[in-house]
């Protein structure tokens, strides 16, 4: 079962030492003799994730160590914290520690992310160790966040057949329920006339496209967040390779993080107007599948050559940017797993992304350092926009040549937002490949812890 909530205040507790590899021996020499003497013949040395239970005079556990590594293991990974949750037992247990501020907010978020479990279709044990909330952190917004990213991981880890448009649009509406939010639906003949892009992209399956929109909140600067959600994406005609297909089912992660982000932004009761917007669709193979070569009109009125089916994504994201940039938002930022080449750039951990304002990602990246939650700034680099631009029609939804896949995909997606000047594009992965502290292997929530935490400052201008 899922634990990412701390403990009651009015649990008896343990306390939990969390001990560096530098200050290991200020430590054990705080101890009385006869811990002193245990823990020394525990060969406890303070490795992350290393843990050491110490017993009272009568043999009970009184009190547990845990290990945090040295500071070049601290650098390279993020909540090593998270990694003592799953060696300790049962109970409810209290940090003593000298971090405070920034990093005490990231050892017990990372203590409720390693409460995640995925267990739709398999049990897995829930972890016996329960914390309770440390003095000096914002114990409700840690769980807040820790339920958006759950929420993330969740809709991602769903395999295709139990998460395609229809279930995507009921979690949309179970969140919108949740919160008081409103859900509207565009699909069938009002799907194909107003947002052809979108239409035509999904008729090949059996599961009809459709666009999803939910609004939230009456006050406040506007915020529209658009999420790719391509439940299955089997290339179209140009069909992926087996291998390129297995992990598909992650295709709508831009839809997972930005439902997952708005739970963030209407739980805590942001002063904003949220819209979200989610194009759903699959991308399937069938005699009425769009094909290599054809021309299509978007919903914005540019006309688009489609030379790969397999770029499905900025498809439907123009059609609902278009939209989204019709709205009079203030700020629009869309998500999705957009391209392979952002992966080869910054690898699975990082969310690569684009903004049109430089105040924007300034306070982005303040924020992601401050909660651990890492991106990296690309360029709407300009000359490459004639990678983007093939003469037959206003634009080519794959360029050849290879170069600056990612670059060219936002670029593309750009000339969808032009009424709306602060605008923010997140390439992301959406997949954690090999499991880490706080982390597990699978789903991942990329960019929206950082971005919920920077929106006020962003919103103030």
């Amino acid at each position: 079962m899922t634990s990412m909530t701390f403990a009651s205040s009015d649990a008896p507790t343990r306390p939990l030492h969390l001990v560096s590899k530098e200050g290991l021996e200020d430590w054990r020499l705080g101890l009385d003799a006869r811990a002193q003497a245990f823990v020394q013949a525990s060969a406890f040395s303070a490795g992350a994730g290393q843990v050491v239970l110490i017993p009272g005079e009568t043999g009970e556990v009184v009190a547990a160590a845990g290990g945090v590594g040295d500071a070049k293991t601290r650098a390279r990974k993020r909540f090593v914290v998270a990694g003592l949750r799953a060696n300790l037992p049962e109970g409810a247990w209290e940090f003593q520690t000298s971090l405070e501020g920034d990093d005490l907010a990231e050892a017990a978020l990372g203590w409720l992310l390693a409460g995640y479990r995925f267990e739709k279709y398999a049990a897995a044990p829930p972890p016996k160790a329960m914390l309770v909330a440390p003095k000096g952190v914002d114990a409700a917004l840690l769980e807040r966040v820790a339920a958006g990213e759950a929420l993330t991981r969740n809709l991602i880890n769903t395999p295709a057949n139990d998460m395609g448009p229809d279930e995507l649009e009921a979690a949309a509406r179970d969140l919108a329920t949740a919160h008081g939010a409103e859900v509207s639906v565009t699909a069938g003949k009002a799907l194909e006339e107003g947002y052809p892009l979108i239409h035509t992209v999904g008729r090949a399956s059996p599961r009809a496209p459709r666009l999803i929109e939910m609004t939230w909140g009456s006050e406040g600067p506007r915020v529209t967040l658009v999420g790719k959600g391509v439940c299955f994406d089997t290339g179209g005609l140009n069909l992926k390779p087996g291998a390129s297909m297995g992990l598909m089912k992650k295709d709508m992660g831009g839809a997972a993080n930005v439902l997952g982000l708005a739970h963030m932004i209407m739980d805590g009761a942001a002063p904003v107007r949220l819209r979200v917007l989610i194009p759903a669709v699959e991308n399937a193979v069938a005699g009425d599948a769009f094909r290599p070569g054809d021309i299509l009109t978007s919903r914005k009125g540019l006309t688009v050559e489609i030379n790969n089916t397999d770029a499905e994504g900025r498809l439907v994201l123009a059609d609902a940017l278009s939209l989204a940039d019709e709205g009079a938002s203030d700020l629009i930022i869309s998500m999705a797993t957009l391209t392979g080449a952002a992966r080869v750039a910054v690898g699975p951990d990082i969310a690569p992304y684009y903004a049109t304002d430089a105040s924007d990602a300034a306070a982005l990246e303040a924020a992601a350092a401050m909660v651990r939650d890492p991106v990296w700034r690309m360029p709407f680099w300009l000359p490459y926009e004639t990678m983007i631009e093939p003469g037959i029609a206003d634009l080519d939804n794959s360029p050849s040549g290879g170069f600056a896949g990612s670059i060219t995909a936002a670029l593309f997606l750009r000339r969808f937002v032009t009424e709306t000047p602060r605008y923010m594009h997140f390439d992301v992965f959406g997949w954690s490949p090999s499991a880490e502290p706080g982390r597990p292997k699978g789903g991942a929530g990329q960019a929206i812890r950082a971005l919920y935490q920077a929106l006020p400052g962003m919103l103030e201008k």
